[in-house]
């Protein structure tokens, strides 16, 4: 039973082997990963294909992105089977339908904001949607705040600066949305995960937790949401009224 991971009603086990790739090709460093309506999966890295398509079996059916993106870092599937994909490198999200159209860009190309301005984006790290489809970027490496845009992509504003009070940062590295639109972001060098309304307004914060690095937000009317450490596990919280 070594090979079964964490107890009660999260349990997993790994299935070695998955993911077979076309002779010869490497993801070298997998920054993130999501899921379409069809349970195929997307695997954004840092290799020469940025974007590897595998169907849930592990069977590869596709690439792309290919001389599109810098550095891969961030990528969250909107409800409609549209990809977010978030480059730190080209300090750029992208909006790209399964098929690798680009629908549109946030950010200018290589361009950078000055460091830690609060200005989008410098090595931006993450993308969420709302309900209601506004975007959420979390801009960590090169700044400590998150940018908020309408649906169309007009930025509407942003808040936070690198500290460690409420409503700072120190390495904004995720961000997800739960269906009441608040806001969580995995605040990593601070060691926190913080929680705001869909004005930038701070509700409050889980400590307990070492450098967290990505979320991933069940769905329902109470989810848990799944918080990957840079320890030596991944923790499962569930959705309860944010605490101090």
């Amino acid at each position: 039973m070594d090979h079964i991971f964490g107890s009660g009603d999260f349990r997993y086990e790994p299935v070695e082997g998955w993911g077979r790739l076309p002779e010869g090709w490497t993801l070298k460093e997998v920054a993130a990963v999501a899921t379409d309506s069809k349970d195929n999966v997307y695997v954004f890295n840092r290799g020469e294909h940025p974007i590897c398509v595998f169907d849930r079996d592990g069977k590869f059916l596709t690439s792309w992105g290919e001389g599109l993106f810098g550095r891969a870092h961030g990528l969250h599937m909107g409800p409609d089977d549209i990809l977010w994909c978030t480059d730190d490198g080209d300090h750029t999200v992208r909006k790209c339908t399964l098929d690798g159209r680009v629908l549109m860009t946030i950010g200018l190309p290589g361009q950078p904001a000055p460091f830690m301005s609060g200005q989008p984006f410098n090595r931006c790290t993450h993308t969420a949607l709302s309900p209601e489809g506004d975007i959420y970027v979390s801009d960590g490496y090169g700044n400590a705040a998150v940018h908020k845009y309408s649906p169309e992509g007009r930025h509407l504003f942003s808040w936070g600066r690198c500290g460690t009070g409420p409503g700072e940062f120190n390495l904004p590295h995720n961000i997800v949305c739960d269906g009441a639109g608040l806001v969580y972001v995995a605040d990593r060098e601070s060691h926190r995960v913080q929680i705001f309304d869909g004005k930038g307004q701070y509700k409050g914060q889980w400590t307990n937790v070492h450098r967290p690095c990505s979320l991933f937000l069940g769905k329902g009317p109470c989810p848990c949401c799944y918080v990957r450490t840079s320890s030596s596990a991944s923790s499962a919280w569930p959705r309860l009224p944010p605490m101090h």
